[in-house]
Parts: C-alpha cells; sequence; structure tokens
C-alpha cells in the first residue's frame, strides 16, 4: 500500500518528498520533530499541513528507515 499524501516533483523543492498539495517537505518536518516542536505545534506553524498529512509525513521518513542499521556515533 503506498503513501498517497506524500509525492515528489523536480518543479517543487528541487524533487524533495513533500506533503501533496504544500510545499511542505518531510525534511523540514522532520527537522521540526527534531527541534522539540509538537506535532500541534507543527500544525499551528504550517496551516497549510493537515494532521494526516504530518502523519503520512512522519510515515514516510519511519519507513524509509525499516530494514537498516542505524548507528549512532558518540
Amino acid at each position: 500500500m503506498g503513501n498517497t499524501l506524500i509525492t515528489t516533483n523536480p518543479e517543487i523543492l528541487n524533487g524533495k518528498p513533500i506533503v501533496k498539495g504544500t510545499r511542505i517537505s518531510v525534511a523540514l518536518i522532520l527537522q521540526c520533530v527534531a527541534s522539540g516542536m509538537t506535532r500541534e505545534e507543527i500544525l499551528k506553524g504550517y496551516p497549510t499541513l493537515s494532521w494526516k498529512g504530518l502523519e503520512a509525513a512522519l510515515d514516510f521518513a519511519a519507513r524509509q528507515f525499516q530494514g537498516e542499521e542505524v548507528k549512532i556515533l558518540h
């Protein structure tokens, strides 16, 4: 089953994965989460982003790492 809310278009943000119907990239959403923003704060800061779009972006990002070993440097 594909994620229909995440799309790419070479003419939008150089083809980075974005939430469909916005110019909000999956990477931007991850940066917001990494900076400590809550989901509610992200949605308030990006009014064109829906709850479903936010969840789809996080799911898309998580699936990129499935089956891969992630090494943490100390």
